[in-house]
């Protein structure tokens, strides 16, 4: 791993906006390819040395000191069930350490390829194979090879067996003279939809889920072309940023150059943590920005914009 290539990291990031995905691409064992959103990576090094800790899941290979911080860590091939994830020895040789939800973890994978940088109207959903759980967040190809873009979240959710679904307090409602509302959700990863969703319904709002920003823009056209005001059907927008199809940050441009869709209430929700500034999210017109994922905090900023539009009906 050349340190060049962990130099260009920082570089990436400046494609935020620009509806382009920076992938960083690792193998597991054999020859499929596997990528992981660039935002995500702090840094990758060779295989630490590892401890052990009691109570970790068995999917976790031990705890890492990285840079004087105790980094659990997860063997991926493992994980996600790879069939041709690496065996016996000393296991993979790299240990890519991210940070997203506001947590830092550590993947190991057998080897780490390059950075690739692809225009995300290339980059498509999974294939649907009627499983009921997939960790795959799309699939893209680059230079003839087929990457498949691991959803790092569901991974963990599913190790953790979080599904989404904490409790609100009491208080966090709605008048109970408000109107019937809906949100529109916008979010590739399927464990953020259902986070969202749970929070929406203990909150006692309908939602409209949707897995990129080419099916939300889509879907707000059509409503607009009906006749109806999206502004009317959505009391907000939910949207995350890095997709497949359309980022967040050019959904929410698109929303903004659009006479009939201008007036919605756009919030953007991203396990990126440490990347981003509010300047990029005034920039490009959204309205608030929360980093996942805190569902009292999201429930904050929900509750906040449902209740001005309670007031104004």
């Amino acid at each position: 791993m050349s340190h060049d290539l962990l130099n260009r990291i920082d570089q990436r990031t400046r494609l935020a906006g620009h509806n382009r995905l920076a992938l960083l691409l690792f193998r597991l064992g054999g020859r499929q390819l596997f990528g992981v959103n660039v935002f995500k990576v702090q840094e990758v090094l060779r295989r630490p040395s590892l401890f052990q800790v009691p109570g970790l899941p068995g999917q976790f290979s031990g705890v890492a000191d990285v840079r004087g911080r105790s980094v659990p860590v997860l063997d991926l091939g493992v994980a996600i069930g790879h069939p041709e994830r690496d065996h016996g020895g000393d296991g993979p040789g790299y240990l890519v350490v991210t940070e997203f939800n506001r947590s830092i973890q550590g993947f190991l994978v057998s080897g780490v390829e390059r950075i690739v940088n692809i225009a995300v109207q290339d980059i498509h959903p999974p294939p649907e194979l009627g499983a009921t759980s997939t960790y795959l967040t799309a699939v893209t190809r680059f230079q003839g090879e087929l990457i498949q873009v691991i959803d790092v979240e569901s991974v963990l959710a599913d190790i953790a067996q979080l599904r989404g679904e904490a409790v609100l307090d009491p208080g966090m409602a709605l008048p109970a003279d408000a109107p019937p509302m809906q949100v529109l959700v916008v979010d590739d990863s399927r464990v953020a939809r259902q986070q969202i969703r749970s929070v929406l319904d203990q909150l006692g709002v309908g939602a409209t889920l949707l897995s990129d920003g080419r099916q939300a823009l889509d879907h707000l056209l059509q409503i607009h072309a009906s006749g109806e005001d999206p502004a009317e059907r959505y009391a907000m927008v939910i949207s995350d940023i890095e997709m497949p199809a359309m980022d967040g940050y050019t959904l929410t441009t698109e929303i903004r150059r659009h006479p009939g869709l201008a007036g919605l209430h756009v919030l953007l929700h991203t396990s990126l943590s440490g990347v981003f500034n509010n300047a990029m999210v005034e920039r490009v017109g959204a309205n608030a920005f929360v980093a996942k994922y805190s569902p009292h905090e999201l429930a904050d900023f929900v509750l906040a914009r449902l209740r001005k539009v309670a007031e104004a009906a």
